[in-house]
């Protein structure tokens, strides 16, 4: 950020936008402090990627307000330079191929690395001279990250585009970011269904659902804020009675019941005396409860 910002990277307060009768965002308030990673999680339709695109200027909302660096995204040139959108589908001119892309970035990119760019074109291989429309989809993902890495924008948003890469570039790519992010400091914002692999990297979670935000949290309080307890089914439900149960599962006389809210040390031990299991829930496993079907009750389970 240079010496005349203040304040966050990005504010919006009430941001909506519909199409037609569906409201793809509703009301959302949101903060992105600099120099920080940030998750933005969610299912399929949640209203992510129109979140994304209305912080980047590429759509406009139908109520609220957008700031970026303290400005209107869409009517500030110097704004639209400090940031950088990856998409999952980046479409590039049919005659394009790697080597126009990485060309051309630096106009777009006024922290482009050239030498950064090059380690990461040989560590993810990526064919140069081959036309982009003839790319594997691994390595099309890839030229959008090494786009997205090497621009080195002050704000830098991911919205899937390393579902194309195997797994072992995949932790490439985890890897690279985590480290130059480390020198040279930024926000980034990942947009992802590949919640366990990216849950060590994120420090702040928005977790979205139908178009509003069910959490905005430190990610070590998202990762605490939850506990499942597996026991015979009678003694379970005496001990989450009164709490905030987001989960329920069981076979026969088992149960296993997770909620939220915070366990005190005398409720752990009384849940070892009554032979209750205690466990924590990853973040993955969180987003599926809060955002996956209604929760039953235990009646409906029983049956």
């Amino acid at each position: 950020m240079s010496t005349h910002d203040t304040g966050p990277v990005v504010r919006a307060r009430g941001l909506t936008k519909t199409y037609g009768s569906f409201t793809a965002l509703d009301a959302v308030d949101l903060t992105f402090e600099a120099n920080r990673i940030y998750g933005l999680l969610g299912r399929n339709g949640a209203g992510k990627t129109t979140a994304m695109q209305l912080l980047t200027g590429q759509i406009f909302p139908d109520g609220g307000t957008v700031e970026v660096f303290g400005r209107t995204p869409a009517e500030h040139a110097d704004v639209l330079s400090r940031i950088c959108f990856i998409a999952e589908s980046q479409k590039y001119p049919d005659q394009f191929r790697p080597s126009h892309v990485f060309a051309s970035a630096p106009w777009f990119f006024p922290n482009w690395d050239e030498a950064l760019a090059a380690e990461l074109i040989a560590e993810f291989r990526v064919p140069l001279g081959r036309p982009i429309k003839k790319l594997s989809r691994g390595q099309l993902s890839a030229v959008g990250v090494i786009v997205g890495l090497a621009s080195r924008a002050p704000l830098t948003f991911f919205d899937e585009p390393y579902l194309g890469l195997d797994a072992v570039a995949r932790a490439t790519f985890y890897d690279r970011l985590l480290a130059d992010v480390a020198e040279h400091p930024r926000t980034i914002v990942l947009s992802t269904h590949l919640i366990d692999e990216v849950s060590n990297l994120i420090e702040h979670v928005v977790l979205v659902d139908r178009g509003r935000i069910l959490i905005d949290a430190d990610a070590e309080e998202v990762r605490g804020s939850a506990t499942t307890v597996v026991g015979t089914r009678g003694t379970v439900e005496a001990f989450v009675t009164g709490r905030d149960v987001i989960g329920r599962d069981g076979i026969g006389g088992l149960a296993s019941v997770t909620f939220t809210g915070p366990l005190h040390p005398t409720e752990r031990r009384e849940a070892r005396e009554l032979g209750l299991e205690l466990a924590p829930v990853s973040l993955q496993q969180l987003v599926v409860h809060l955002t996956g079907t209604e929760i039953p009750t235990e009646k409906e389970v029983v049956s």
